[in-house]
């Protein structure tokens, strides 16, 4: 992927506050939670939780998820590997999801608040305004 592809991909998750991350139960059902995001410079994607959501319990035991996100008839749906990170990378991430949603800082006080960060595996950014409309995939 070029740099400037990349580029426009952070750009595009970066204009976008909320997401629909989906994951799956441990009996296999899917499940959805629209979460606020934040994204890195190398595409991984930053969220928080409690630590008693379905969200939290599914992807504790099976780390594979799916993130969508929109504006009008643009969309990326993105598919990666979700972990809880700890120590420096914790930290490292927590910044960079309160540069984004300052107000993410007052709920570390919750009981039991918990950051993800979910890397890509695979990304489809389709714009349907395009003529004809623009559809690109990429793996990593």
């Amino acid at each position: 992927m070029s740099p400037q592809k990349l580029a426009e991909l952070v750009d595009f998750i970066a204009a976008r506050d909320l997401a629909v991350v989906s994951s799956l139960s441990p009996d296999g059902a899917p499940q959805s939670a629209v979460v606020g995001i934040a994204v890195t410079p190398d595409l991984a994607i930053v969220f928080d939780t409690v630590s008693s959501s379905r969200k939290y319990r599914n992807l504790k035991a099976c780390e594979q998820c799916s993130i969508v996100m929109w504006t009008g008839e643009i969309t990326m749906q993105y598919e990666g590997i979700a972990e809880e990170p700890v120590g420096d990378e914790l930290n490292r991430y927590k910044e960079a999801y309160f540069k984004k949603l300052p107000d993410g800082r007052d709920r570390q006080s919750w009981p039991g608040i918990a950051y993800f960060v979910v890397r890509p595996k695979w990304i489809r950014f389709s714009d349907y305004n395009a003529r004809p409309p623009l559809i690109e995939e990429f793996s990593f």
